[in-house]
């Protein structure tokens, strides 16, 4: 069974691979707004990590939708909140909470490829946040995060370009 999601995991990842990088021929955004379109593919919607508050896993050590009333624009792209508070600390200093490599996934980085994520798999290593494609994927970057995410350093400029 193993096995089985493994692989069920890494077909899922190249699929989302080929999509993202299929659907534009220009620079990437240097923000991941990409959400779930109505067949197979992702649309871009503007909003930072799907709409969660990036803060909440600093403070809360958990992923907590934002809302609409508690958002800024940062970067291109619209980051919600789920309170006041998480909203004012980002404004103070937005690099803090920002999840690294844009908010794409942070293993799909480390493979020279921008994918979008989901909110519920993420780390903080050495307070920064880091998120990722799936569980399977969030397992397998578990196995060596120092690698990856030094791996990742190296190719975010370029897979931005």
């Amino acid at each position: 069974m193993t096995f089985y999601k493994s692989l069920v995991s890494a077909v899922l990842l190249s699929f989302a691979v080929l999509v993202a990088t299929s659907a534009s021929v220009q620079a990437a955004e240097p923000i991941n707004t990409l959400e779930k379109g109505l067949l197979f593919g992702y649309n871009e919607s503007g909003t930072a990590i799907r709409g969660y508050d990036t803060v909440a896993y600093f403070t809360q050590s958990k992923p907590v939708e934002g809302l609409d009333k508690y958002s800024t624009e940062w970067k291109g792209a619209t980051w919600k909140f789920s309170s006041q508070e998480h909203l004012d600390l980002f404004k103070n200093d937005p690099d803090k909470y920002a999840p690294q490599y844009g908010g794409y996934c942070a293993y799909g980085v480390s493979q020279d490829a921008l994918v979008k994520i989901e909110p519920e798999f993420w780390s903080i290593i050495d307070d920064k946040l880091y998120l990722n494609y799936d569980a399977g994927v969030q397992k397998t970057w578990e196995s060596d995060i120092s690698g990856y995410i030094s791996a990742a350093d190296k190719k975010i400029d370029a897979l931005l370009k």
